[in-house]
């Protein structure tokens, strides 16, 4: 099949970006002819499998649904933007897809802006919604949740990730017929369990490669000297919990820091965001080392040496990819018992021993609840320990794994 998938924004990182080059890999080599587009301003730093890569001209303007850096764009909220500025945004996009051909298939990422792009390709295209355009931006907007519904009602299929995702695009965008519920993927080649030690070592070989960052200047970079910290931190075999996403308020890091008090482990939190400040704060008093954004080379090695990862978002989430990766590398996840979220504990639950289900999820926001959860995951001994290990693992290759989840995208919109 000649496919194009479209993604408005980068192609590394975390969420959209992560789905967009994987699913674009899986397609590419599977032998699929692939053209990916995005605002990525050097897509060859990641595996595409081979695929095409095009950058449409959009202008400088670059809708967004968190507001964050972009350099060289004029970054606004979606529902900030006016009429007329995302149309002509939608129409340069869907320009530079016309302007390649017409695909057998156009896969558009986000009902809003990636709907629109779809419609306007002149190609058979399919939506993926990806929970963030719905809840940030489309919810309580009618007019957007309108032209969202108006442009799914002309795909041959919406994805979402989760049953969640798909009550949500139902509430937001009205009644939508074809909407498929396909999981996003992980790469369990990737993401894979490895020896402590090993772990350990390869963290710091990879955070000594990072650029300089000096006085952490620079939000979207690694913290300075992470290598010398880490080496000095991860020390020892003290119990290691590790949290990785967006530090904003709605990801639940407080909870997690009020849940560790009384908690004989250390904490490494990964990732940068305005509520950074306040979060060092709330840690003071704890064992906890902030590193600054961190990427996969590096995320791979510190989920493998670590006994447990705490998901405790308190917003509604479209799937639980930290979760999933988590899962993959052997390290056994904990979750707010909530939207997609609670679809990842359910698969992971049906993969444990019946006497450790308990300690997949928790009641989102309650720090007591996951304190015990936490406390609970490193009471195990090392039998039971290497088990649940074992059985999020499986969970992982069995429900998540990229290959599946490309071969079960294309079985639905071909």
């Amino acid at each position: 099949m000649r496919i194009f998938v479209w993604h408005g924004y980068l192609l590394a990182g975390t969420g959209s970006n992560v789905y967009t080059r994987q699913l674009t890999r899986e397609w590419s080599r599977a032998g699929h002819e692939l053209t990916v587009f995005s605002q990525d301003p050097d897509p060859a730093r990641v595996d595409l499998g081979g695929a095409a890569a095009v950058r449409p001209d959009v202008g400088g303007l670059l809708p967004v649904f968190v507001l964050d850096e972009y350099p060289g764009y004029t970054v606004k909220l979606l529902q900030d933007c006016s009429r007329p500025e995302l149309e002509a945004w939608v129409e340069a996009n869907a320009a530079a897809l016309r302007g390649r051909g017409s695909a057998d298939l156009v896969f558009a990422n986000h009902v809003l802006l990636g709907g629109p792009v779809g419609a306007a390709s002149g190609s058979r295209y399919v939506v993926k919604a990806h929970g963030s355009e719905l809840e940030y931006s489309m919810r309580g907007n009618e007019d957007l949740s309108r032209w969202g519904g108006e442009a799914l009602a002309g795909a041959t299929a919406t994805f979402a990730g989760s049953e969640h995702i798909r009550e949500v695009v139902a509430e937001v965008c009205g009644t939508v017929d074809r909407v498929q519920v396909v999981p996003p993927g992980v790469d369990v080649d990737l993401w894979r369990p490895r020896p402590r030690a090993e772990a350990l070592e390869a963290l710091v070989t990879e955070a000594r490669g990072d650029p300089p960052n000096p006085g952490n200047a620079n939000e979207r970079l690694p913290d300075e000297g992470n290598a010398a910290r880490l080496a000095a931190f991860l020390a020892g075999d003290r119990p290691t919990v590790v949290f990785y996403g967006k530090l904003m308020r709605n990801k639940g890091v407080q909870v997690l820091l009020e849940a560790l008090r009384g908690v004989d482990a250390r904490c490494v939190v990964v990732g940068f965001g305005d509520f950074r400040a306040e979060l060092e704060a709330a840690a003071r008093g704890l064992d906890v080392l902030f590193t600054g954004p961190l990427e996969h080379r590096h995320l791979v090695h510190l989920l493998a040496l670590a006994d447990v990862s705490v998901v405790p978002s308190i917003f509604p989430e479209a799937f639980g990819m930290v979760a999933a990766e988590s899962a993959a590398a052997g390290c056994p996840p904990i979750v707010a018992d909530h939207s997609g979220l609670a679809e990842v504990a359910d698969e992971l639950e049906a993969s444990y021993p019946s006497g450790l289900r308990e300690l997949v999820r928790f009641p989102s926001g309650h720090a007591d609840a996951l304190r015990e959860r936490i406390e609970g995951v490193l009471a195990l001994g090392s039998t039971e320990r290497e088990t649940i290990r074992a059985a999020a693992r499986r969970a992982a290759v069995d429900r998540w794994s990229w290959s599946s989840v490309a071969r079960r995208i294309l079985d639905i919109a071909a």
